[in-house]
């Protein structure tokens, strides 16, 4: 499979599953759980994420990175999948009661318990999975990714009718670690037994460094809703959560799939000795036309979109979703800041890199959070965006070799379209219907016209990414409009030659 057609099945995986995640979501905050009762979800499992982070063991890096690849090397990684699923579950299932007991809400240790059940299904989709990316395959992730949301949502869905409160979310995180095993094992099979222990110093090695930087980088990105719940209160850590979560599937909604596909292309690049800058700022540049003015517009019209889909009772987490939605479009102006030093063996400078970001963002969150509450943590995300960028740009740049120019001319023509994007719902609220007071319908034609205003912005700034969306939405567009895909195929070799 191409990797333009790999990008296509992976944000149609991302798309379906976020759909059916963001509906289970509004249903249950606006019908059956209260921010509190989120907010007690939110500190279980993220508790949980900041073990289960170790789960892939940097085996779909490893997997993925390897030139060549024989059965007995995909042997040996199920038999540490299977071995770190097992040190998992007993890591998350040991802390649940010391944890229950920092924070005095009893209730966390049989949620945390229930969790961590679901990590006994890792094996069955861990290296599958890895395998299927390696060689574009990105079917198998539709149907994983898919089945698995449709099993989270069935069961949260139907025990938080019956009144099951945040354990409804729990068992959803379990039947979905299931379903995900299941689908895996069908699209891709991979045998864990008899357990293959011989030769696994590469792996071991590989792996230790990679979990070293996927826990640092857990450290900053799991420990928001710990610290807010152990220096503010559940309320606030619903809050937060709440838009953390709205902010990130949001994001993935828009360009997270793509990242997936992202490793074994630049890998190809890497194999054939080809220059890796020209791949990056294109990269850069389809991120930032499309990330940049969607998260710019969640943030503009976080106070509707709350009232609309959750209702009064979630209307303070509108101001925080406007600051962490800033935040996300701010770090996406450089992507791929673990995959590639990863790839090009760059990994102990990156985990010093990463340990520093991680103390900022640490620090910042605690001093938000004693400052201003969940209002103060939000707030720190910006600063800490600014000091990702600081951190990271003069590393990638002399990894991957670009030129600061061309970024700066990317993220100018990003800037540009993001405004425009941004026009019609900024006139909206001056001279129309304010921000408490616009209608759904009025909405839906703002942000309708926010993506007219973007479409004809790509085009006349010429934004590099114009050519991989023309080349990515003609055959999508062709099935249902011939004629509209036609144009859009044309319009891409129009602007190649222009090029």
């Amino acid at each position: 499979m191409s990797v333009r057609n790999a990008a296509v099945w992976a944000m149609a995986s991302q798309y379906g599953a976020f759909v059916i995640q963001f509906a289970t979501s509004v249903i249950i905050s606006r019908f059956f759980l209260a921010p509190d009762e989120v907010g007690l979800f939110s500190i279980a499992l993220a508790a949980a994420m900041l073990v289960a982070v170790l789960q892939d063991f940097g085996l779909s890096r490893y997997i993925s990175g390897l030139a060549d690849l024989t059965a007995e090397e995909v042997n040996r990684c199920s038999s540490v999948a299977f071995i770190f699923s097992l040190l998992i579950t007993g890591a998350i299932a040991a802390l649940a009661w010391p944890l229950a007991a920092f924070y005095g809400l009893p209730q966390l240790a049989p949620l945390l318990v229930i969790i961590a059940g679901s990590y006994l299904f890792l094996p069955m989709s861990v290296v599958p999975l890895a395998l299927m990316a390696r060689k574009m395959r990105f079917t198998g992730h539709f149907a994983v990714n898919v089945g698995g949301a449709v099993a989270h949502a069935i069961v949260a869905l139907g025990l938080a009718w019956l009144g099951y409160s945040a354990f409804a979310l729990a068992w959803g995180v379990l039947a979905s670690g299931l379903a995900r095993g299941l689908i895996a094992q069908v699209f891709e099979p991979a045998k864990t037994f008899p357990l293959r222990l011989d030769g696994l110093r590469p792996v071991l090695t590989f792996g230790g460094k990679a979990s070293t930087l996927y826990m640092t980088g857990a450290l900053g990105s799991r420990s928001p809703d710990l610290i807010v719940g152990r220096l503010v209160d559940l309320f606030a850590v619903g809050l937060f959560s709440r838009a953390s979560s709205l902010a990130e599937q949001f994001r993935a909604l828009i360009a997270g799939a793509i990242g997936g596909v992202f490793y074994p292309a630049f890998a190809r690049l890497r194999d054939n000795g080809e220059p890796l800058a020209p791949a990056y700022l294109r990269v850069v540049s389809g991120y930032t036309a499309i990330v940049w003015p969607g998260m710019a517009g969640l943030a503009l019209a976080a106070s509707p979109l709350v009232m609309l889909l959750y209702g009064e009772v979630w209307i303070d987490t509108a101001p925080l979703l406007t600051m962490i939605a800033l935040q996300s479009a701010m770090m996406m102006a450089l992507p791929l800041v673990t995959d590639l030093p990863i790839l090009l063996g760059r990994m102990n400078r990156l985990l010093v890199l990463n340990v520093v970001e991680t103390m900022l963002s640490i620090a910042l969150l605690v001093a938000g959070s004693l400052w201003a509450g969940a209002w103060g943590a939000a707030a720190s995300r910006l600063p800490y965006a600014l000091c990702y960028m600081a951190i990271y740009l003069g590393f990638m740049r002399g990894l991957v070799g670009f030129s600061l120019r061309s970024w700066l001319l990317v993220l100018a023509r990003s800037i540009a379209v993001t405004l425009a994007t941004l026009a019609p719902l900024t006139a909206t609220y001056l001279f129309w219907q304010g921000p408490t007071e616009i209608t759904l319908p009025v909405l839906f034609l703002a942000a309708a016209l926010g993506g007219v205003g973007w479409l004809g912005a790509m085009f006349a700034v010429r934004h590099p990414a114009i050519d991989d969306i023309c080349r990515m939405a003609a055959p999508l567009v062709g099935l249902v409009l011939p004629r509209l895909g036609a144009w859009l195929a044309g319009e891409q070799r129009a602007f190649g030659r222009a090029g």
